[in-house]
């Protein structure tokens, strides 16, 4: 298969659009294309037709106990998946959709058993991004897209990230450019008593908390299986580069120390060792003892920054030779929880 490169300009898009429109007559025949949304670039096929679903989970090679989200373009589609919209899901729908907030509900008929993986409440989101509601309103249906890349690996941010993991198992990627915000968006169960948030995203505890009040952060039982986890976005190994991933707790002085000692073990193999760095973290010294390769995170206590930085800095790393990346863990505040989740994620 040939995968198509279609680009489109975000002050250009409109459902009418000819790539759009290209993209929505791929999906309307059972195919998928890989769209941008404010998160990350999303694998998408028409949530309500088995084999599209069954292809998506093959191009990915993604396990069929791991549930999708499902994207819409109106709150009216809301009526298509689910069965009813409570008011507590309605007052957070009302404050952040469209946006990265993805919400459990009491699934519809019409939702395949593949997209909720046999489970009796589908994942929802109403995206930002102009072109990820262009492509659902083209094509007329409510659209699957998890991150389109291959299962566990790091999420991606670009077109390219698409077609490095990809290229010839999906019809096309449509091109807009990098995301914005640049970490997936958030899991909450709002029919859940306290809201539980399964997974921090894009929109905070914090900012939910002030519509809703206080919302449990789920905490995953040990050696839970995985055909219990209760929605997208829980597998245990996530987000993941090749070389591994190690968590340093601790921040500057902790990275510098780790930096050199990892440097300096992995030289005598011949290794290199990576770094996400926050600005102004790595001194000279530890730049010419050579074996680092560094890529600027960012500045550190700027979560939003950091978060848009995160996979593209994963891959930046993940280069022939590079065995290790090390990465200092942020707070559990605000979007720093999100980050916190990938990157623990990525090192398990």
């Amino acid at each position: 298969m040939k995968t198509l490169h279609l680009r489109i300009r975000l002050e250009e898009a409109e459902p009418t659009h000819p790539a759009i429109l290209q993209c929505a007559e791929i999906i309307k025949a059972g195919g998928l294309v890989a769209i941008p949304t404010e998160t990350v670039y999303g694998l998408a096929g028409d949530a309500l037709r088995p084999l599209a679903l069954e292809r998506i989970f093959a191009a990915k090679e993604r396990p069929a106990w791991d549930p999708l989200i499902v994207h819409i373009a109106a709150l009216s589609m809301v009526s298509q998946v689910a069965t009813e919209f409570p008011p507590q899901a309605r007052d957070l729908a009302k404050a952040f959709w469209p946006g990265p907030l993805t919400m459990l509900l009491k699934k519809s008929g019409a939702v395949p058993r593949e997209v909720t993986a046999g489970r009796d409440l589908v994942a929802v989101r109403f995206p930002a991004h102009v072109v990820a509601r262009d492509v659902i309103t083209a094509a007329g249906t409510p659209l699957a897209a998890p991150s389109a890349n291959r299962f566990g690996r790091t999420s991606p941010t670009t077109a390219e990230h698409v077609l490095h993991d990809l290229d010839g198992r999906i019809d096309a990627v449509l091109d807009a450019g990098p995301t914005n915000l640049g970490v997936e968006s958030t899991v909450l169960d709002p029919l859940h008593t306290p809201p539980l948030l399964l997974r921090p995203g894009g929109i905070t505890r914090e900012q939910i908390e002030t519509v809703i009040g206080a919302v449990e952060l789920y905490v995953a039982p040990p050696d839970q299986p995985p055909k219990a986890l209760a929605s997208p976005g829980l597998a245990g190994r996530h987000y993941a580069p090749e070389a591994r991933v190690e968590i340093v707790e601790g921040e500057r002085d902790a990275l510098l120390a780790a930096a050199r000692q990892r440097a300096e073990k992995q030289a005598q193999s011949g290794n290199y060792v990576g770094v996400l760095a926050p600005e102004g973290w790595l001194d000279e010294s530890v730049l010419a003892g050579g074996g680092l390769v560094i890529f600027d995170w960012g500045k550190w206590g700027d979560w939003t920054q950091l978060a848009h930085n995160l996979f593209s800095g994963l891959r930046y790393l993940d280069k022939p030779g590079v065995s290790v990346i090390l990465a200092p863990l942020p707070p559990a505040e605000s979007l720093g929880l999100a980050l916190r989740d990938r990157l623990l994620k990525a090192a398990k």
